[in-house]
């Protein structure tokens, strides 16, 4: 029979489940909780989620683009364009 492996992450001398962790850090794997996880993570400081579009989770895309995010600050006169004469 084979000799049973212990996990892989640090300090950890669980026996193997899958992918090389225990059962404990499996799931930690595939919820994108390790430093190496499952997908690639949004770029945002300190989130963890998976990407959704370039390199930014859903929430941060939307935010980003203004697409279900927060709206988009209203126009003040020195932001605004050129005013146009009406005639």
């Amino acid at each position: 029979m084979a000799e049973r492996q212990n996990c892989k992450a640090k300090e950890c001398s669980h026996e193997v489940v899958a992918r090389g962790y225990c059962r404990k850090h499996y799931r930690l794997w595939k919820a994108g909780e390790m430093p190496k996880p499952r997908y690639k993570t949004c770029t945002e400081e300190k989130c963890r989620k998976p990407r959704f579009a370039g390199s930014l989770c859903e929430a941060h895309y939307r935010a980003a683009h203004h697409k279900g995010g927060e709206p988009a600050a209203p126009a003040t006169p020195e932001t605004a364009g050129p005013e146009t004469a009406a005639g």
